[in-house]
């Protein structure tokens, strides 16, 4: 078994996006500059690890303002956004808080905003009860959004006032290609975002793994099971021809008599996932199997996201 041989066909840009990046160095800014405890509001991002980390430097995770014991500690809102209710509650109750809501998920609230302004029914496509959508709702008045997840959502829509559709940032990019066309096909007169909602770190990863997929016996994506955009990239592999593909977030027992019986495996990291876990996936395979690996990049990412000025 020793001398066994696999390949590992790594997607990039895979792991971290601008966004998780501005969102962790917010918690961690906001621990040196005011010490511990700093509350955050919901998970900073989708990733078991990266909580478990901020947890021990001294952040406390809540679900609701609520639950917040000491009203003088700084608040932190996560990466998916919040609706505009949370930030009035702590303005009522003399919260400090900073948002680290994705500059990318702001984009999509204020083109909700804007289409409410201007008169219109607002679609939103996404899916149900994940935080970004719930924020993204809750930026205007609830009868005059609606939430679309399939195909069949959008084909039973009847909507009789001017229409306009946003939508979630982490979603796959040809579902909602799918699901947009349909919309068009219904609303003559349908509005849509000036620049596609779908976030650049979501359409790069997901490109890179559909160019691998098909030369796969399995394929891994590494991240947590309440990651949007993580789930998303397993759905893209399976389509793109790689049937076997599942999402491992570490907690499961390492499927090594799995890897065995392959000669090439597909890699990739979800959006919110530390590239450490990528390394230590791959040094996991290397205790049992020679290894070679072959990097596969699609695309250059320099994007970066300016911090709240409070934190500067």
């Amino acid at each position: 078994m020793e001398n066994k041989e696999i390949k590992i066909l790594l997607a990039a840009p895979r792991g971290f996006c601008a966004g998780v990046v501005r969102a962790i160095d917010i918690v961690e800014k906001a621990l040196k500059k005011y010490g511990s405890p700093v509350y955050v509001r919901h998970e900073i991002v989708h990733n078991k690890y990266v909580v478990g980390d901020l947890k021990k430097k001294g952040a406390i995770f809540v679900e609701e303002l609520s639950e917040i014991k000491d009203l003088s500690r700084p608040v932190i809102f996560s990466a998916h956004g919040v609706p505009k209710n949370v930030p009035q509650e702590a303005k009522s109750k003399k919260i400090f808080y900073v948002d680290a809501t994705c500059p990318l998920v702001t984009k999509v609230h204020k083109e909700a905003e804007r289409h409410h302004k201007d008169g219109y029914k607002i679609i939103l496509i996404g899916h149900k009860d994940h935080p970004e959508v719930i924020g993204t709702m809750g930026q205007v008045p609830k009868e005059k959004i609606i939430l679309v997840e399939t195909i069949n959502d959008a084909k039973k829509l009847e909507i009789d006032e001017p229409v306009a559709y946003v939508t979630q940032t982490t979603l796959s990019v040809d579902d909602t290609k799918d699901i947009i066309e349909i919309l068009k096909k219904k609303f003559k007169n349908l509005k849509g975002p000036i620049k596609d909602d779908i976030c650049y770190a979501t359409t790069n990863r997901q490109e890179a793994v559909k160019q691998i997929a098909p030369e796969c016996d399995i394929f891994f994506v590494i991240g947590s099971d309440n990651s949007s955009n993580s789930k998303r990239l397993v759905e893209v592999a399976k389509k793109a021809g790689c049937k076997n593909s599942q999402l491992i977030n570490f907690e499961k027992d390492f499927p090594i008599k799995e890897i065995i019986k392959c000669k090439k495996i597909g890699l990739t990291s979800g959006a919110s996932a530390p590239e450490k876990l990528v390394q230590d996936f791959i040094l996991e395979i290397k205790k049992h199997l020679n290894v070679s690996i072959e990097e596969f990049k699609n695309a250059n990412e320099n994007v970066t996201f300016k911090l709240p000025s409070s934190l500067k």
